[in-house]
């Protein structure tokens, strides 16, 4: 256990990451706004969006940089400053940073080229499969289950191809949750922000800070996108460019829960379960969207209208109340998860994630149709 003089140090560097983050993140989206408004880049209209007028769909080309330099900034300074502690805590996890920053950079230029031109899902499915790749390469990869699935700790190759699949599902699931203004930023956020806890109370202070950097710069795109006005050019999107990005960064952060020495999680709290809980809701929507288009024999890549968030459209909600209920409910499988875990064997508790979910959604399409039934008899009368 560190010290205080220690601990407050790691602290204001955290907030550091996270100000710098936010600072950058605040210049650089106002810019691309501009840009983005005098080039005519913006996002295409159709019958699944939900927004009205031209809005850019650049927002996530801030991201990455202002990760990049939040995090550069506070390290090298640091250093500068000739600070032990930051070496100390560096130098065993620069290999796997590296890696993360080749897989980040892979991502953020496929999410560029598709924002402005369009790439084709088979070309980004195959950056996705390269980055999760130099995922592994970097060492960063899945050896324990901790009782998730009634595994524990599996083969190395198990480790790998497992570490891929997740890295690919879950980048595509914050791509496709990005679906209602402050959707994807808003689940990203609250995520991110439980890693950074967890990390800085298992004394992985650089993952913290990375996770704090990540916060900090979804934040302003947060404000732009749910509170911008597309009337008065302030509002943007994150596009693929932001949306691989983030989902990048939380795959990061998940693994590196479950890759950490036995006694990183001061209390018994389940590693796999603290790792998966921020990630519930897109992860658990974009299984159900995929199995509901292969089962009425649709291409399970093509967007459609069936995702949570849409539900609670059709029930007649607006964007702010179906935010603010999937933000609670992420909250909520959070605080379940966590405080269940050293109870309840993790694929119990899955078990319990999976029903619940499961029961809103049918819940749901039962209101939904009700609803649409009482709306054709009082047309037809």
């Amino acid at each position: 256990m560190l010290n205080q003089d220690t601990l407050l140090i790691w602290l204001e560097n955290n907030m550091l990451a996270f100000g710098v983050a936010l600072l950058v993140a605040g210049i650089l989206i106002p810019r691309i706004l501009l840009i983005a408004f005098r080039r005519q880049l913006f996002d295409e209209i159709d019958e699944r969006k939900i927004h009205r007028g031209v809005v850019p769909r650049l927002g996530g080309i801030a991201f990455f940089p202002a990760i990049l330099f939040s995090m550069a900034f506070v390290v090298a300074l640091n250093l500068r400053l000739g600070s032990d502690v930051m070496h100390d805590a560096i130098t065993p996890i620069l290999v796997p940073l590296y890696f993360e920053i080749c897989a980040i950079i892979l991502l953020y230029l496929v999410g560029i080229a598709d924002d402005l031109i369009g790439v084709r899902y088979l070309a980004k499915f195959a950056v996705q499969i390269i980055a999760a790749i130099l995922m592994v390469v970097s060492g960063m990869y899945v050896c324990d289950l901790y009782g998730l699935l009634w595994l524990h700790e599996v083969p190395v190759w198990l480790g790998w191809l497992f570490t891929g699949f997740v890295v690919v599902y879950v980048v595509n699931a914050i791509n496709l949750i990005d679906g209602i203004d402050g959707l994807a930023s808003g689940l990203s956020t609250i995520a991110l922000v439980f890693y950074a806890v967890v990390f800085f109370q298992g004394e992985q202070y650089i993952f913290s800070m990375l996770a704090a950097a990540a916060a900090g710069t979804l934040l302003p795109f947060f404000y732009y996108n749910v509170f911008g006005d597309a009337t008065k050019q302030k509002k943007i999107f994150m596009g693929d460019t932001g949306a691989l990005t983030t989902g990048m960064v939380l795959v990061f952060c998940a693994v590196a829960v479950m890759n950490s020495r036995p006694d990183f999680l001061t209390v018994d709290y389940n590693p796999a379960m603290v790792a998966l809980s921020p990630l519930v809701i897109p992860c658990f929507d974009v299984f159900r969207v995929y199995f509901h288009r292969v089962r009425r024999h649709r291409n399970p890549f093509l967007p459609d209208k069936c995702h949570i968030h849409h539900k609670l459209l059709a029930l007649g909600m607006t964007q702010t109340r179906a935010l603010l209920l999937i933000l609670a409910s992420s909250v909520g499988f959070i605080g379940l998860n966590v405080l269940l875990s050293p109870y309840v064997n993790a694929t119990v508790l899955l078990l319990i994630d999976v029903a619940l979910w499961t029961g809103i959604n049918v819940l749901l399409t039962r209101a939904i149709r009700k609803r649409e039934s009482r709306l054709n008899t009082d047309l037809y009368n």
